[in-house]
């Protein structure tokens, strides 16, 4: 950093409220301050610092020994008396300030899968070098990141530490996972990451996320179309959770702290832990020779005999260590010993299989019969599973990812959806009958009721009102936890938390007709007419008589108009079951009457999204509103039992009250209640936090145009967490 830039970064640092002082520091006693680190060190006597310009100083380290020389100059009090103190505050608040930006923040980089094939290279590497849109981003060793795959059924896939700063580059010459030829010949910016932990067994779907209001507000899922962004320390602290399976854990604590019996509560494994079937390609070294008994005889084997049963080893780790040893040190086993750990730990009965042969040609499709097993009845290929194959054949496919022996396709949802339509053909669900449904846990209205802060009559005329409607959007103010809501409220009427008829997507400035219902997709081999998440949506609901719920988060971003098309006209509770011709093929297309449509939209954006009549009257909108002053709420904030908490509500309701009589402000600037529930146990220091890293940057947001206002509320929000 040079001594401009930390200069001008402390002096914004200081001006901010809350940073070094709880109240805003006059302008002249700020530039009193910069002066005094920039020039008062030339006046000391003996101080022999290795710099007078105190901004060439930046780490802790070194500005505390600097600081130590500085303090113990013979006419050090001299001076700083003479700028009134301006020199002792300066080197207090410019410790702080040092502190503060040297401390390990966290990031989430957004991968792109058509330069990086970034599921097997989480799953293989241990360290990865990830390239950056610019150079000057605040980040540095030992900063956390996420790294995130996109997508409607993306998610984050691995944790890791920044190993260095951002620096140029050499090019990945020899990444195999390399998918963009610049990447192969051009320097680019970029950091080395060391993985940590991967999660693509299953990943951390952004479903997951939109549905816990601690993480809904992470910027990847409110402005998506960036490639890296800032996770606050709340955010950061609700992913871990929710990583750990601490969903349940949060409930039982809060029914605790309530006085209510655990029993009440359902203790199965969190939304995390509800399996979807998994897709796979099965490429066996000797793939021609073994296909035949494969399929004669129903199973698959993966040799490695002289492993022996694969149940037995920890971890990956210990699996390679063996194959050293049983094979030979000359490989490093990466890929062997992970291809090995998912075949015995993470495939599952009623997974898809497809046999592959090559880099592009499939010869069978099968679904997982049996766990593994290491079967000392046989002479060889005693690592087995059985495979009930469906289906026989050839097929050459796209090269869309590096095969290996074993290869998890199931994040590439679009890719399964196409290798599913030209194996066994479109939406035939036939060939999995055989195979039992999985569970789910229940959740009836009273989960619903103890989970969101609504009344039961309010309940009762959402869902009747949802049911009689079918298209209804959830309106009020960020926070009050309407995509919460929308998924629960599925859910209750489904009567389980049915994942496989819940469909979560988020519109946005750039959705279309093309990815919603069907349109062209480019590819080496010409334009591909492919189906949209919509078209698919309704093609699995049609079979079946159950409820099925399409739930758009932030429906008022995506142009309505253009992203329904035609099928406007179908829309409306009337017009369910009825038939149109699409646009691109000769098909006729309906909407089914089991189909339900939950959207959420802010109500500050609600006028502008919906000009369009005819659409608009085709929804019901049901306005949430924050519960602060709803007999649950209140019996939650009391079960708490926190005076500072009483304080901080206290002052959001009475903004909410100073924004409602306001007519320059609709009532999308209130501030919603979801701010305190979810996340790790409220205390002190999470009030703290919640208030510092977010309520305050919300005011200063909302009151950016009045700055008395801003003032006004900072002070009240700052009196109401002192201790």
């Amino acid at each position: 950093m040079s001594d401009t830039y930390l200069r001008s970064a402390f002096k914004n640092w200081i001006s901010v409220p809350g940073k070094a002082t709880a109240e805003a520091i006059p302008n002249d006693r700020i530039d009193a301050y910069v002066n005094a680190l920039k020039f008062s060190s030339t006046k000391l006597i003996g101080a022999k610092v290795r710099s007078t310009d105190l901004f060439s100083f930046v780490t802790t380290e070194e500005f505390a020994e600097a600081k130590k020389i500085i303090e113990g100059a013979p006419n050090f009090s001299h001076i700083d008396k003479a700028g009134n103190s301006a020199f002792s505050d300066a080197l207090a608040y410019y410790a702080k300030f040092l502190e503060e930006i040297t401390l390990p923040v966290c990031w989430l980089f957004a991968s792109n899968p058509k330069t990086y094939d970034i599921i097997p290279a989480v799953q293989e590497l241990s360290t990865i070098t990830w390239r950056l849109d610019q150079k000057d981003r605040a980040i540095k060793r030992n900063d956390k990141v996420y790294l995130w795959v996109p997508g409607v059924d993306g998610g984050i896939v691995a944790s890791g530490t920044v190993l260095g700063p951002p620096e140029d580059k050499d090019p990945l010459r020899n990444d195999p996972y390399v998918i963009e030829s610049d990447l192969f010949f051009e320097r680019f910016t970029g950091v080395d990451i060391r993985l940590d932990r991967r999660f693509t067994n299953p990943l951390v779907s952004r479903n997951l996320l939109l549905a816990d209001n601690r993480t809904q507000t992470l910027e990847v899922l409110t402005f998506p179309g960036s490639s890296c962004y800032s996770v606050t320390a709340e955010q950061e602290v609700a992913i871990e959770k929710l990583i750990e399976g601490g969903y349940y854990a949060d409930l039982l604590a809060s029914a605790s702290a309530k006085g209510e019996e655990s029993e009440e509560i359902s203790t199965p494994p969190g939304d995390k832990c509800i399996r979807t079937r998994r897709y796979w390609i099965f490429s066996p070294a000797e793939n021609a020779k073994v296909w035949e008994d494969f399929y004669t005889h129903g199973y698959i084997a993966l040799g490695l005999d002289a492993l022996g049963d694969l149940k037995q080893y920890a971890s990956r780790d210990s699996l390679k260590q063996m194959m050293k040893s049983k094979f030979g040190s000359g490989r490093n086993y990466k890929h062997l010993g992970n291809v090995a750990w998912q075949f015995a730990e993470e495939m599952h009965v009623g997974d898809i299989v497809y046999f592959g042969s090559g880099a592009q040609k499939l010869l069978g499709r099968g679904i997982i019969k049996s766990d593994y097993t290491f079967d000392l009845g046989r002479k060889v290929q005693r690592n087995v599973r059985t495979v009930a194959w469906t289906n026989k054949g050839e097929w050459l496919t796209e090269p869309r990812v590096m095969r290996r022996a074993l290869t998890d396709i199931t994040p590439f949802s679009e890719y399964c959806r196409e290798l599913e339509e030209m194996v066994v053909g479109p939406f035939d669900s036939g060939v999995s009958d055989d195979i039992d449904a999985p569970s789910f846990p229940s959740y009836s209205k009273e989960d619903f009721l103890h989970d969101v802060f609504m009344e039961e009559s309010e309940y009762d005329s959402l869902r009747e009102l949802l049911i009689s409607k079918k298209n209804v959007v959830l309106t009020g103010a960020p926070g009050v936890g309407k995509t919460f809501l929308a998924e629960r409220l599925a859910y209750s009427i489904i009567g389980e938390k049915d994942s496989e008829r819940i469909k979560m997507i988020q519109f946005h400035s750039g959705y279309n007709y093309d990815n919603f219902v069907m349109g062209y997709r480019r590819t080496a081999a010409g334009d591909v007419l492919t189906t949209g998440v919509f078209y698919n949506f309704c093609k699995e609901a049609e079979a079946d008589d159950k409820e099925y719920f399409l739930i758009i988060d932030d429906i008022g971003r995506g142009n309505l108009s253009a992203v329904f098309g035609d099928l406007i006209t179908l829309l409306g509770n009337e017009s369910r079951g009825q038939a149109l011709r699409l646009l691109y093929r000769d098909e006729q297309f309906f909407i089914p009457e089991n189909v339900y449509i939950i959207g959420t939209m802010n109500t500050a954006i609600e006028n502008a999204a919906l000009t369009d009549y005819s659409l608009r009257r085709r929804f019901a909108f049901y306005e949430i509103s924050p519960a602060f002053e709803s007999p649950a709420f209140i019996q939650y904030k009391n079960s708490i039992g926190s005076k500072k908490m009483d304080r901080l509500v206290k002052v959001i309701t009475d903004l909410n009250k100073s924004i409602s009589l306001d007519t320059a402000k609709s009532c999308g600037f209130l501030i919603g209640h979801s701010y305190f529930c979810g996340g790790p146990k409220i205390d002190d220091n999470r009030l703290d936090a919640i208030t510092k890293y977010e309520l305050l940057p919300l005011i200063h947001t909302y009151f950016s145009a009045q700055p008395d206002q801003d003032r006004l509320w900072t002070t009240k929000f700052t009196a109401a967490i002192k201790s």
